[in-house]
Order: C-alpha cells, then structure tokens, then sequence
C-alpha cells in the first residue's frame, strides 16, 4: 500500500513537472482501447475495478478489464431523473449531473447512487436559474459544478462553480471567449480535473479537448492549450487510479474510449 501511494505521488509529481508549460506541440492524446456499450450516450465515469456508462435515464457499471455488464440501473417512470449528463466516482459513491433540459423551467439535481450496486441514494437541489447543470468533479476538498448555457446569445454565461460541503458556492469562472467558439452552436458537456491540476473540458461534439487554468484571482478560466483527442465531446473522466489516462465517449458509435495522455512523447508509467 504504501509502495503504490508513493507510485501514485510520483506520477502526479511527473504530471506537475511534465505540464508546468505546455503548449499546443507538447500534449498528445493517444487513444488504446475502444469498447461498444449500448449506454455511451452521454458520458462515463470511472473508479479502480469498473467503468460506468451514462445515458439520460439509464447508468450501466462495467468490469474495467474485461468490458462485461455487472450491474444497470434504469431511472423509474415519471422520475425527475431525465438527462444525465456526467458522473464521478467519489469515495463509493457516484455523483451524477441531471437536469430537465430543453425542458423550462430548469430544473437541476446532483443524483447520487451508491457506485457498487447502482442503488439510488438521494437527489440535490440546485437552483433553476442557475443554467444547465453538465456536469460535476471532485477536486482539492471542493464539488465543481457547470451549469451551461446554449446558443449564440446565451452561452456566454455558461459558468464553473465551486461548493464546499455544504453545497455553499465558493467561486464562480467564465469560459474565454476561445473556448465559448469551440462549443458553439451547443456549449461545455464535460469536464475533469487532470492529474496535474488543470482542467480538462469537452464540447458537446468536437473531438478535442480544451486544457484550462482556474486561478483563486480570475474570473475567467485561463484557456491554456487545445489538444485533438479521439473523442466526440461529452462526458469525459479521470482514471485516478492509472494516472494519465483519461475516459471519453463518441455518441454516434456508443463506444467508450480509453486514452493516454502524454507530454512531449514521453509516456508516463
């Protein structure tokens, strides 16, 4: 145990040094495996042993090796559950994004199952004016929330939002104008915090990835590189347990895609 958290430090330390300046010549994503899951509709999520699947209404826990069904769950009828949109997988749990969308007025929740078995654990109310809630992360003790904004005239107050644990919020970001003309006509579907610190976000169709700085200083998030990625927007996840590979969807296919990312050619363990 104690040689795999030092394992674990070292490649985060690799990140941290590896990405401290990175430009568009520097980072590399190079895709290793391509899975058909009927439930790649929306995005994934990921933990040690499993993958999960996210359709609107359905979730689907995979074995990571072997690609077999282990558990799906299926929202009930007339439930407020919808339009899942993302998930992480946080101590045991899986925190998914929801929302009614197109649907007005918004309505937003975080669902949370219990991420072994699928049971439905409960559902956080978020505020309707908020925008459409994307998505949800766990990063440096804080949930890290977006709620999106669509079209030409709205998407600019598209939003991350930071809550501590009592759901308090902490710190808001726009998006720079460079990344809002990669979502359009749509906007942000997905994002992740990478091993480094930086987030990493997704449109809702372009196969890139768009790396972002969150500075405690700016309002703004700091668009740092753009990195093609075999992808079709969407939900995206971290594997924090191999660090350095990152999990993605393409829709049109319902193929869940596992990549590594790299720096300068130089692959991490």
């Amino acid at each position: 145990m104690v040689q795999q958290s030092i394992g674990r430090f070292s490649l985060t330390l690799a990140w941290a040094v590896l990405q401290a300046n990175l430009s568009a010549a520097d980072l590399s994503v190079q895709p290793l495996r391509r899975v058909s899951i009927a439930e790649a509709h929306q995005a994934v999520a990921v933990d040690a042993p499993s993958f999960y699947a996210i359709s609107n209404r359905t979730i689907a826990r995979y074995d990571k090796q072997s690609a077999k069904q282990l558990v799906r769950w299926q929202a009930p009828e007339n439930s407020g559950i919808q339009h899942l949109n993302s998930g992480v997988v946080v101590e045991g749990r899986l925190y998914c994004a929801n929302s009614n969308w197109p649907t007005k007025p918004l309505k937003n929740t975080i669902e949370i199952f219990e991420a072994k078995t699928l049971k439905h654990l409960e559902s956080k109310l978020f505020s309707e004016t908020q925008g459409a809630i994307n998505w949800i992360d766990r990063h440096q003790g804080a949930w890290w929330i977006v709620f999106a904004f669509y079209g030409d005239a709205e998407v600019r107050h598209t939003k991350l939002v930071r809550y501590d644990d009592d759901w308090t919020e902490t710190g808001e970001w726009s998006f720079p104008e460079s990344v809002i003309q990669r979502f359009l006509p749509n906007s942000n579907s997905g994002g992740a915090f990478g091993p480094d610190g930086r987030l990493f976000v997704t449109g809702h169709d372009h196969g890139e990835l768009y790396v972002l700085d969150v500075s405690a200083d700016e309002s703004e998030l700091k668009h740092i590189v753009t990195v093609p990625a075999p992808i079709a927007g969407q939900g995206i996840a971290w594997d924090h347990d191999d660090s350095g590979i990152l999990l993605g969807i393409v829709r049109a296919r319902h193929e869940v895609v596992f990549m590594r990312v790299f720096h300068s050619n130089r692959d991490l363990p």
